[in-house]
């Protein structure tokens, strides 16, 4: 077969701690879904302050911009708004989208954290149940 197809291999998949050899769509639907669930979220749509700024001649160069807050989220709930800039969370400084990311990644649901955002030039600090 090897002649045939020109293939060397089988797809293997690992998500979570879950290997999955072969092609099966709906196990690997499955567990994207359990891993999607496991991990918090803020529900909010960030960006690179510092691109932000730089479109708008304005504002905040270091932290993660929100664009959007998903109603019902936490975030909604901590009273984050679209246009305020995280610089902070979980203790760990916020200087670029993907700190939030990384930040998220060593929390579970249910954890609390501190949360330092900039609006309108002015620090706030609120404690968010993600």
């Amino acid at each position: 077969m090897v002649q045939l197809s020109g293939q060397r291999g089988v797809p293997v998949t690992a998500i979570g701690d879950q290997v999955v050899v072969g092609f099966d769509r709906r196990r690997l639907t499955m567990l994207l879904d359990q891993d999607k669930a496991r991990k918090p979220a803020l529900g909010v749509s960030i960006a690179d302050a510092a691109r932000i700024a730089h479109k708008r001649g304005s504002g905040p160069t270091s932290g993660a911009y929100i664009g959007q807050v998903k109603p019902g989220s936490p975030a909604e709930q901590a009273g984050l708004r679209p246009g305020d800039v995280i610089t902070e969370l979980g203790g760990r400084p916020i200087h670029v989208a993907a700190d939030v990311h990384a930040a998220m990644a060593s929390h579970h649901p249910g954890d609390r954290l501190g949360l330092t955002y900039d609006r309108n030039g002015r620090e706030m600090r609120v404690v968010i149940k993600i």
